[in-house]
């Protein structure tokens, strides 16, 4: 009897718990835009649903029959596993998160004001006393190898590859540095990495589009929807921000490394010009 009893409550209680758990998810979906237009982020509304579950599993405990006392060497052993199973479900819950690295996201957002602080008075004295120490660096060292080589020797200077294949490639190089930067790969699965499910694969965009449609699909998110894709457009999903956020030059390198990948092989959704 008492068995059944336990039963009829971890049942009604746990049904409970996931219906609360579900009625939280969509209501921090269409919460007031104060995260943006799309509610909580998706890390919180599974946050939330844990709760209600965790909520749910106290008050199934609390009505639990005891259990028999425990002593001596099956205490220990008892608390033990009780400690094992409790740091497994807390490890477990944290490793199903973003994990992030401090000092990279520290060394994105230098990156990300680097330019911005370089538009401010502050930043060209900056840039000046910079460039100045590496000059006079580059001085001393020439001035201690002539001495060292002696009078009329001739110093050689590296040839810089300026041919526009390196430009390029410096700008593609770039390109990549931003889709980083922005974190284009929470939504975007590129190279089998990132991908949220909100944008398409595109492995194989530079075949679909030309520099000018994809520039014209970052600073206008609704010019362009791909196949497959017509919640998340409804929706909004990409956001309107890169325009303000991003300088031209990151722009361009962006749209660069975006019009370099052409990996056939890979399904990228066919793009649908909208306006």
């Amino acid at each position: 009897m008492a068995e059944q009893s336990l039963t009829k409550n971890i049942l009604k209680k746990g049904i409970f718990g996931i219906v609360l758990g579900v009625v939280l998810f969509l209501a921090a979906e269409y919460v007031p835009p104060m995260f943006g237009e799309h509610g909580f982020p998706l890390v919180f509304k599974v946050m939330f649903f844990m709760y209600a579950l965790l909520g749910a599993i106290v008050f199934i405990l609390l009505d639990a029959p005891s259990m028999k006392r425990l002593e001596g060497v099956k205490a220990i052993i008892g608390l033990l596993l009780f400690y094992v199973i409790i740091s497994g479900m807390y490890i477990g819950g944290a490793s199903s998160f973003p994990q992030y690295d401090p000092e990279i996201e520290k060394g994105k957002i230098e990156k990300i004001l680097k330019r911005r602080r370089a538009m401010t008075e502050q930043g060209k004295a900056e840039e000046l006393i910079a460039r100045a120490k590496v000059l006079n660096e580059r001085a001393m060292a020439i001035t201690k190898r002539l001495d060292t080589l002696g009078v009329g020797a001739q110093v050689e200077v590296a040839k810089v590859d300026s041919s526009p294949a390196a430009a390029s490639g410096d700008l593609v190089a770039l390109g990549r540095e931003q889709w980083d930067l922005q974190e284009c790969y929470n939504c975007h699965k590129l190279f089998g990495l990132g991908g949220k499910k909100r944008g398409p694969i595109l492995d194989n965009i530079g075949n679909l589009m030309t520099p000018e449609q994809l520039r014209e699909k970052i600073l206008d998110p609704k010019s362009w929807k791909a196949e497959g894709f017509d919640k998340q457009y409804k929706k909004g999903k990409m956001p309107d921000k890169y325009k303000d956020l991003m300088f031209d030059e990151e722009i361009d390198a962006l749209v660069a490394f975006l019009a370099s990948l052409k990996d056939t092989s890979v399904n990228t959704p066919k793009p649908i010009k909208m306006k």
